[in-house]
């Protein structure tokens, strides 16, 4: 009886250990092998999305439908940087910037600018669909909320490529590395969902910054 009893117990935590590890894998999933600190930003955790993606994704819904695709990286070569620069100089160059406030008269709201005008997120959300449309993995195209270099709540467009985690901005037709940019990280868009965020500073915390208060 007692030996039974303790094969029982066994099986409750190895299934019990199962269980957390396959939620662990999905919430928190472990950078490739070769991902080292310099190149790939580190992420702290699950956090709660922007309130402006989930208005975004009512919206839009078919652009939030979870993916069955493992994540993979933007595989980068010559010809794949050159196309990434053009994107980012051509929606930095054909969108006119203009707050929400005075666009739409909210402080944040999530669109495409199908009408060429928009703040830091329309930048955001037409680079990642028009890379997307390219072929360029949506997992490797994730929207990135940081504060500015006057505090102020920002997107950017962070891609995960082969050689680690680059930012594309419409403050700047350059294409720095991550820790090249002088923003504090906040959240961005899981590899593994778009409609999980991961905090990417101790104090992000479950904050719901605004990314509209600069263009």
């Amino acid at each position: 009886m007692q030996k039974l009893i303790a094969t029982v117990g066994v099986l409750v935590m190895i299934f019990s250990l199962s269980q957390a590890m396959a939620r662990d894998a999905f919430t928190l999933p472990a950078e490739p092998a070769s991902a080292t600190t310099s190149n790939y930003i580190s992420i702290n955790g699950e956090t709660r999305p922007p309130s402006g993606w989930v208005q975004f994704c009512r919206n839009f819904p078919a652009e939030c439908v979870e993916s069955n695709t493992p994540p993979r990286d933007a595989k980068m070569s010559k010809a794949a940087w050159a196309q990434l620069d053009a994107i980012n100089r051509q929606v930095n160059n054909d969108i006119i910037p203009i707050t929400d406030w005075d666009h739409y008269g909210v402080e944040d709201y999530w669109t495409y600018p199908d009408d060429g005008k928009g703040d830091c997120e329309k930048y955001v959300l037409e680079k990642r669909r028009r890379l997307h449309s390219l072929g360029w993995p949506e997992s490797a195209l994730l929207i990135t909320v940081v504060r500015d270099t006057k505090n102020e709540g920002h997107a950017v467009l962070m891609v995960r490529t082969s050689e680690g985690d680059v930012i594309l901005d419409n403050l700047n037709n350059d294409i720095r590395h991550w820790s090249k940019v002088p923003y504090r990280y906040v959240k961005r868009q899981s590899q593994w969902s778009a409609n999980i965020w991961v905090s990417l500073a101790p104090h992000a915390g479950g904050s719901d910054l605004a990314t509209a208060t600069r263009r």
